[in-house]
């Protein structure tokens, strides 16, 4: 495998309620930017970084048993027993060799290239992986802030503020992601021939308890170490994920963007 680097395990207990809540929070918005291509029985899909399968079981309902999904991730332990759905551990940084070379007649992934330095290669190498006809959708989030709006004290405002940062700003550039591509999806689809081109960005609040921010404390969680190793202290990130939980709390989520656009026939 050659520049692997994604932050967070989906194979254990945290990495799959963090599938979970992300579910719950971006499938309404892929489902609906999905719906309008017009998904037919029989077609070939692919799903990169497919995670805990949502979206893969969802494909498998539209393409039908004369349909193919193949879903690829590092890790595939929450892809198992899934009709329609054939898991796949592979890492697409060395591209798609094989069973999984194209054409396909629609590739999608979500909150996966962001976290790879060769995102710009990759998402060309998906589009040549097309059919005549096929449609490529790519969804990340943004680096707009995820700002508080509810009443908190200032030490909490800081504290919750300071993790942020150090998150998005100094662990997650240090291990690949780039909270900045999301802009760029769109350059790069028009850049890889595509056209029909359309994109939605979406966001709503959230609530401590919630799954939106369930979704904070399992990454919070799982980056522990890093971020103690960034400068977070024992004692701000206990606060962190005490806040997490408070109903209180109320902030915006992450804005996903998720474009899609279409291999000429």
């Amino acid at each position: 495998m050659t520049d692997t680097s994604y932050l967070f395990d989906t194979g254990s207990d945290l990495g799959a309620a963090q599938m979970d809540h992300l579910a719950a929070m971006l499938d309404a918005a892929t489902f609906g930017m999905l719906t309008p291509i017009g998904i037919q029985s029989g077609w070939r899909c692919l799903d990169v970084g497919a995670g805990g399968g949502s979206v893969a079981r969802w494909l498998a309902d539209q393409v039908g048993p004369d349909g193919e999904v193949l879903a690829v991730d590092l890790d595939t332990a929450q892809l198992h027993s899934q009709p329609g759905v054939d898991p796949v551990a592979h890492d697409i940084n060395d591209g798609l060799p094989g069973h999984l070379a194209g054409p396909y007649d629609l590739i999608h992934t979500r909150l996966t290239l962001m976290h790879l330095p060769r995102r710009e290669e990759i998402l060309a190498l998906l589009a040549d992986s097309l059919a005549p006809g096929g449609w490529l959708v790519v969804g990340d989030v943004t680096d707009r802030p995820r700002r508080v709006l509810s009443a908190v004290s200032a030490e909490d405002l800081a504290v919750w503020e300071r993790i942020q940062h150090l998150s998005h700003r100094v662990v997650g550039p240090a291990g690949g992601l780039d909270v900045d591509w999301a802009h760029r999806i769109d350059d790069r689809m028009v850049a890889a021939g595509l056209t029909e081109i359309h994109g939605i960005e979406t966001s709503q609040t959230v609530t401590g308890g919630s799954p939106g921010m369930l979704l904070h404390l399992s990454l919070n969680k799982q980056a522990y170490h890093l971020l103690v190793a960034a400068g977070a202290t024992a004692a701000q990130l206990e606060r962190y994920q005490e806040l997490c939980r408070d109903p209180q709390l109320r902030t915006w989520f992450y804005q996903f963007l998720c474009v899609r656009g279409r291999r000429p026939r």
